[in-house]
């Protein structure tokens, strides 16, 4: 165990409502944060006390805006925030953990297979660069991974028609949606609002963006490419 290991807080009474059956899991996922997450420079070790309210129930609360067995992508997954406690509170979902470096997705593969999360995969790549290798999702998540703006034109185009990209954000939520709602509207954007969720969970409740899309996700800059992402899956699946 390492020193920010020992500092690891007993998981708190709200944990066992939220993760439910998973609960164990969950328990020994912030183990596994606060011992070889910190020690492969995942997560910093002054985030160890504060684990369980800050990211893994500030994570799972996304769950209540989240629908029922539908597919999700987290993108930037990074040490899997929010994709595993979003996996591990809701286990009807199909969960895609997307995330471009390898010691993260190792990190991400071996959580995943410890805790038998059998509805998650982990998917080494950029956002802009897995399209038409995944399926398109119903719902993309992210956390603390770019300005909304930059971030939309990473998760927008992974959605399905009239899916929705939900991200959790700090105090600026509201000034970044202002920023963005041109950008928003390019990539096919037809609604947007700020929620709060996690009452009687966390305090401060947690902040989330969501970001609903019509019929074509990504705009019209994405069209052609995802009907060329289309044609050569169906050309490799013919061979």
């Amino acid at each position: 165990m390492t020193e920010a290991a020992a500092e690891l807080p007993q998981a708190p009474e709200e944990a066992r409502a939220v993760f439910g059956e998973f609960f164990p899991q969950a328990v020994r996922y912030a183990e596994l944060l606060a011992d070889a997450g910190v020690e492969r420079g995942l997560i910093g070790p002054r985030e160890v006390p504060r684990l369980w309210e800050r990211h893994l129930l500030n994570c799972a609360v996304l769950s209540e805006v989240v629908p029922k067995n539908i597919t999700v992508c987290d993108v930037g997954s990074g040490a899997g925030l929010p994709g595993i406690p979003l996996a591990l509170a809701r286990p009807d979902l199909k969960i895609t953990l997307l995330e471009p470096l390898l010691r993260r997705t190792n990190f991400l593969q071996e959580v995943v297979e410890l805790l038998g999360l059998d509805h998650v995969t982990v998917v080494r790549g950029r956002a802009e660069e897995v399209m038409g290798k995944v399926e398109p999702v119903h719902v993309v998540t992210a956390r603390a991974v770019a300005p909304l703006d930059r971030l939309a034109g990473w998760g927008v185009p992974l959605l399905r028609p009239y899916g929705e990209m939900l991200a959790l954000k700090g105090d600026t939520a509201e000034d970044e949606l202002k920023g963005a709602r041109a950008a928003l509207s390019k990539l096919g954007v037809v609604k947007t609002e700020v929620l709060q969720v996690g009452a009687g969970v966390v305090d401060p409740l947690s902040t989330v963006v969501r970001v609903e899309v019509g019929e074509s996700p990504g705009g019209v800059r994405f069209a052609a490419k995802r009907a060329k992402a289309a044609r050569t899956g169906r050309s490799r699946r013919r061979r």
